[in-house]
C-alpha cells in the first residue's frame, strides 16, 4: 500500500506546484514565516538547553527533589517530570523530543517513554492565549477554561491508564539499544557543541515539515467542498495554524468556531503528527497509542468547549 500511496502524494505535490505556483509559493512562505518568527526564536534556545541539561546530568538532582513530592499523586519517574512540564509549557514537539532524548541517554526506560510522550506533547499555552484567543477570537477571558479543556483530559487519561504504577529507574537493566541506565554529572564544551548542533538539526526538521504541510493546507483550501465547515475541518486537521486562521475568517458563530479551534489544537494536525514521529523515530516508539490519545483529546476538547459556550 505504501508503494502506491507515497508516489501518489508526491506526484500530487508536484502537480499542485506546477499548476498553482502562486498558491504553492504562498503556502511555503506562510510556513517559513511561522517557523522563522514563532518556532525558531522560542524553541531553538530551549532545545539547546534541554540537551545540555539532560546529557550533563544537571537535571537529575532537580528532578529527584520534585519527584519526592509528586510521586504520591502522579504515576511518573523523576526523569519524566521534565518532559511532562516542558511539554505543557513550551508546546509540541518538545515534549516528545525530550522524552526521546531521555530514553536514548539512558535516563528513562523505553516503557515509560512510550507511555509518557503520548500525553506530554501539547500545544503551548502561549500559542493558545495569544494567537487563538487574542488574535483570532478576541476572547482572552477564556484563557483559563481553554487551558483546562486542552490539558486536563490527557493527564486524567494517563492517570487512569497507569493507576498507581511507579516507573522506577533500575540500577542495572537495559533501557535503549542494550545500553544500561546511567546517571552521570559532567559539563564540557563538547556537550554544549553537541547541544547546539542537535538544536539546529531539530529545528531544521520541524521547518521542513511545517513548509510541506503549509503547502498541503493551501491545496485543501482549493478543494470544491459543499460546506465551509468541511473545508475548515480539513484544513484544521491538516495544519492547525492555517486551520485556525481560516476558521476565524469565515464569520462563523462563536459557539461553533471555538469548539472547532479547540479540537484542532488538541489534535495538533497531521503536521504535528509527522513532526512528532520524526522526533521519536530513533526510539522506535509506536505512533498508534499517540494517535489514539490525540483522538481522545480531540473529542474531549470539542465536547467540553461546546458545553462551555452553549
Amino acid at each position: 500500500m505504501k508503494k502506491i500511496i507515497y508516489p501518489v502524494i508526491l506526484i500530487g505535490f508536484l502537480l499542485f506546484i506546477l499548476i498553482f505556483p502562486e498558491e504553492a509559493v504562498s503556502g511555503a512562505a506562510l510556513g517559513l514565516n511561522l517557523w522563522y518568527e514563532k518556532m525558531l526564536p522560542t524553541l531553538l534556545p530551549f532545545s539547546i538547553l534541554s540537551y545540555i541539561l539532560i546529557h550533563s546530568g544537571i537535571l537529575d538532582g532537580l528532578a529527584s527533589a520534585v519527584h519526592r513530592l509528586l510521586k504520591h499523586v502522579f504515576p511518573i519517574s523523576s526523569a519524566g517530570i521534565y518532559p511532562l512540564t516542558a511539554g505543557l509549557l513550551f508546546g509540541f514537539p518538545m515534549g516528545s523530543k525530550i522524552t526521546a532524548d531521555l530514553v536514548t541517554a539512558g535516563k528513562m526506560t523505553r516503557e515509560e517513554g512510550q507511555r509518557l510522550f503520548c500525553v506530554c506533547n501539547n500545544i503551548s499555552p502561549v500559542f493558545i492565549g495569544s494567537f487563538i484567543l487574542n488574535d483570532c477570537l478576541n476572547r482572552p477571558d477564556l484563557r483559563i477554561p481553554s487551558y483546562l479543556i486542552l490539558y486536563t483530559p490527557p493527564l486524567v487519561l494517563y492517570m487512569v491508564q497507569n493507576g498507581r504504577k511507579t516507573f522506577a529507574v533500575p540500577e542495572e537493566s537495559s533501557s535503549f539499544a542494550g545500553q544500561p541506565l546511567k546517571k552521570t554529572t559532567s559539563m564540557s564544551f563538547q556537550i554544549i557543541d553537541a547541544g547546539i548542533m542537535n538544536g539546529f538539526e531539530t529545528l531544521a526538521k520541524l521547518g521542513g515539515y511545517i513548509i510541506l504541510f503549509a503547502i498541503l493546507a493551501q491545496m485543501t483550501a482549493l478543494l470544491p467542498l459543499p460546506h465551509p465547515i468541511l473545508k475548515c475541518l480539513l484544513i484544521g486537521f491538516t495544519e492547525i495554524t492555517n486551520g485556525i486562521s481560516y476558521t476565524a475568517g469565515q464569520n462563523m458563530d462563536f459557539s461553533m468556531a471555538y469548539p472547532l479551534m479547540m479540537a484542532y489544537t488538541a489534535f495538533g494536525g497531521l503536521s504535528g503528527f509527522a513532526q512528532t514521529a520524526s522526533m521519536v523515530k530513533e526510539c522506535r516508539f509506536s505512533m498508534t497509542p499517540y494517535f489514539l490519545t490525540k483522538v481522545f483529546q480531540t473529542i474531549a476538547a470539542f465536547l467540553l468547549a461546546l458545553l462551555l459556550v452553549c
